[in-house]
């Protein structure tokens, strides 16, 4: 296992362990609202760190390259995760755990046709076992039933934001490859919450919360959900893309699911059944391929 391969799985078992805290803090903050407190938060903590980690210097980039870092956050975190979101809300979580399963093939479509990678026959039977084991853990049938209408522009929502988080990271690959990795998140991020502040503008959404004031205990639940779920997530994500190859990165991502399901189990003490077990089994014979 490379330095890229463990961080591309331990940015899923993070990013999992974010999901279940932002489960509960999604009772009490619309969606827009949660996105854009916890990047604030994360962006708030990024700056310190490079000003520790590298002084005042400015950033070893080009011009051009903080614009496509800037571009890069407004389209895979302020746009992205909002119509994410917003499909999330229209058509449930099950079936938008099976629209995610889209990211991959997108990042490998992509960086087939821009970064030039390839995948070996065993990272390909690899990809193959991860999808099917994403797949067969997602239940979609526990979500609600909806109008026709309303799944196909949810679904479509759905999957224009998982293309546009494809995008995003594609177009920061070659910069990630020899830029400062808490650079690049910061100005990522920059973007993104400039991008969720100007959607909030055009849509004139509130950025309050569901039932009074989230409190010491809420706030406290989303300092530490955006510091392990989204920062240590985020710079663990980038540093999978920086140190192995875009498509390898976005398929060990998917193994977030199994630990969504792993982690809902152990703290949420919700069941474990047949059916997501032969999909951790399947998921986990994929990442075995593709490290093998």
């Amino acid at each position: 296992m490379g330095l890229g391969e463990f961080l591309s799985l331990a940015s899923a078992l993070t990013w999992a362990l974010g999901v279940i805290l932002y489960k509960r803090l999604g009772e009490r903050l619309p969606p827009l609202s949660l996105n854009l407190y916890k990047n604030l938060l994360v962006l708030s903590a990024l700056l310190p760190l490079i000003a520790i980690w590298h002084g005042f210097a400015p950033p070893a980039l080009t011009p051009a390259e903080v614009l496509v870092c800037l571009a890069s956050g407004l389209v895979g975190i302020g746009i992205a995760d909002t119509l994410y979101f917003r499909a999330l809300n229209r058509v449930g979580a099950g079936r938008m755990g099976i629209v995610g399963n889209c990211y991959s093939p997108f990042v490998i479509l992509l960086a087939f046709l821009f970064l030039d990678e390839r995948l070996s026959t065993i990272q390909l039977a690899g990809f193959a076992l991860v999808t099917a084991g994403v797949l067969v853990i997602h239940e979609p049938h526990g979500d609600r039933e909806i109008g026709r209408r309303d799944l196909a522009i949810g679904l479509a929502t759905g999957v224009l934001a998982v293309l546009l988080m494809a995008v995003a990271i594609v177009m920061v690959k070659r910069i990630l490859e020899h830029a400062d990795l808490l650079w690049v998140s910061a100005i990522r991020m920059a973007g993104g919450v400039a991008g969720m502040l100007l959607i909030a503008v055009i849509l004139r959404q509130g950025l309050g919360t569901r039932g009074g004031p989230l409190g010491p205990r809420g706030w406290a639940l989303l300092v530490v959900a955006a510091l392990v779920g989204q920062l240590l997530s985020m710079l663990l994500w980038l540093g999978g893309y920086k140190y192995t190859t875009a498509s390898v990165a976005a398929i060990l991502n998917e193994t977030a699911s199994v630990w969504i399901v792993l982690l809902a189990w152990l703290l949420l003490r919700e069941p474990m059944s047949r059916r997501k077990a032969i999909g951790i089994a399947l998921t986990l014979a994929g990442v075995a391929c593709m490290l093998g």
